[in-house]
């Protein structure tokens, strides 16, 4: 168990910013549920979707999460400083992504003393894959005191689903680019095939 230096904490924010960018690509292009196919090594991956508390514009965050009891929980392993946390603080009013549809919700966050907190926490780092051991954090290795303590700083947060969402803008908006790739390709094949050839 080790804690992270404000050096190395910036450069892991910057990297999965970086990242987070990628993980959004492949859900828009509707790869959301091959992300989730190996949860002990890549996480459980879904998109929060929060109104940005100063531009009021739409945001979209990959977030690792767990399903406890059929309800959805998610950390802010960075805290109270996390972008995203301090947007759904002002605007507890979501829209989630998940493997197995998309829903809107409200977010609400676990109080520090919560009798389940440290286990649910336990249970959002295991879904994490390979980001909490990066970090420090063995969720399955630690004991409820040295977890509890490992992620004091850390923000717990339940999204309640209140109901399933259709219509444009989610998951899969980018999927029109797969006949597109697959007809060039073709394309591409077929003039290669039929081009003349020097003896």
């Amino acid at each position: 168990m080790f804690t992270l230096s404000p050096d190395s904490a910036a450069l892991l924010r910057r990297y999965f910013h970086m990242l987070n960018h990628v993980m959004l690509l492949f859900w828009r292009l509707g790869l959301g549920p091959m992300l989730n196919m190996w949860p002990t090594g890549t996480g459980r991956i879904m998109v929060l979707c929060h109104t940005g508390r100063k531009s009021r514009l739409p945001r979209r965050t990959p977030l690792n999460y767990a399903v406890v009891a059929g309800e959805v929980y998610l950390t802010a392993g960075f805290g109270s400083i996390t972008d995203w946390y301090k947007n759904i603080k002002a605007t507890p009013e979501v829209e989630l992504w998940l493997p197995e549809g998309r829903w809107i919700g409200v977010a609400e966050e676990l109080a520090e003393d919560d009798a389940q907190r440290t286990m649910l926490m336990r249970e959002v780092l295991r879904g994490s894959g390979f980001v909490a051991p990066l970090m420090g954090v063995d969720p399955n290795r630690l004991s409820e005191a040295e977890l509890a303590l490992t992620t004091r700083q850390y923000r717990l947060l339940h999204i309640k689903r209140t109901a399933p969402k259709t219509g444009p803008g989610g998951p899969g908006d980018l999927a029109w680019v797969w006949p597109l790739v697959a007809a060039g390709t073709m394309l591409l094949v077929f003039a290669r095939w039929t081009s003349p050839r020097a003896d």
